[in-house]
Formats: structure tokens, C-alpha cells, sequence
């Protein structure tokens, strides 16, 4: 049974250039579900991701594909900067290093890959957390959920 999926309009993103959806840069919010939403429409804030988990697997959908969310800031990935041009920004409501993602997290995180993941032919390269792509700046995500998250990908898509 799908997690359910619910969309808040962002006012957070560019819609040109169009995004290139070259693969997704996974995050935590450290705010509760809710908190991160509000921040998440505030145009003060000045961030957004395209998705957004909750502890229970809900999600909400704060940016179309298409768009480019402000999530990453100066960042790095595949020897490019501006990753919130090529990647997709997916969070997980709360703080890995205070709690582990939850099963339904996981289960949901990889509902919301799948079709991305055929769609762009991605491989487990074109994952990546913000932690590895700001090093000194960002700890997002704890390495041992990393791991998991990743070990998770990787038995679903079987791709790498």
C-alpha cells in the first residue's frame, strides 16, 4: 500500500533553468514534520526540498521535479557545484543523529525513488547525502543511517 502523499507549494525555487534531475541528494530536517513544512512555505527561509518524510512515512511534495528546490547551498557533487540544479533534494523529518530513520522512512524514501530511479536510469553513484557534498559545513545524515539508507537502495535497485 502506497504512503500517503500530500503537496505544499513551496514559494522556495527556480523553475528555470529546468531541474536535470540527474539524481538525489538525501537530507534530515532536524525539525519535527510539521515545523519543517512551515519552514519549508516561509519565503523568508529561503529553503526548500522537493520531499519531505515523515517519521510514519507520510510525505509532502514542497517542489515539482521539474523545478529546482533550494536545498544544498554551496555544495560539490561528480566534480560539479550547485547541486540544487542536477539533484533532487528528499529529507527525512527529525535528526538522524538523535533518532535512526524509522522503517516506514525507509520503505517510503525508496516508494519515492523507484520511479525516478527508472525514469533517470540512476545508479547508486547518483546518491548522495549533505554531508558529502558540504564537508565542514553540513553533518546531514548521521553515516551510520547513511549506511542504511544506502544498503537500502542498493537491495532494491540492485543497480550500482
Amino acid at each position: 500500500m502506497p504512503f500517503p502523499e500530500f503537496t505544499r507549494p513551496s514559494p522556495n525555487f527556480s523553475a528555470a533553468p529546468p531541474h536535470e534531475q540527474l539524481g538525489v541528494l538525501v537530507h534530515h530536517s532536524v525539525m519535527s514534520f510539521d515545523a519543517t513544512i512551515a519552514r519549508m512555505l516561509d519565503p523568508a527561509s529561503e529553503v526548500s526540498y522537493h520531499c519531505l518524510i515523515a517519521p510514519d512515512g507520510a510525505r509532502c511534495t514542497f517542489v515539482a521535479d521539474e523545478h529546482v528546490a533550494w536545498h544544498a547551498g554551496a555544495s560539490t557533487f561528480l566534480g560539479r557545484s550547485r547541486c540544487n540544479d542536477f539533484l533532487l533534494g528528499l529529507a527525512f523529518a527529525g535528526d538522524t543523529y538523535a533518532a535512526p530513520l524509522t522503517a516506514a522512512q525507509l520503505a517510503s524514501a525508496l516508494e519515492w525513488l523507484a520511479p525516478r530511479w527508472l525514469r533517470g536510469a540512476w545508479t547508486l553513484d547518483r546518491v548522495t547525502d549533505h554531508r558529502q557534498v558540504s564537508p565542514g559545513r553540513k553533518d546531514d545524515l548521521n553515516p551510520a543511517e547513511w549506511s542504511r539508507l544506502r544498503a537500502a537502495i542498493a537491495a532494491r535497485f540492485a543497480r550500482v
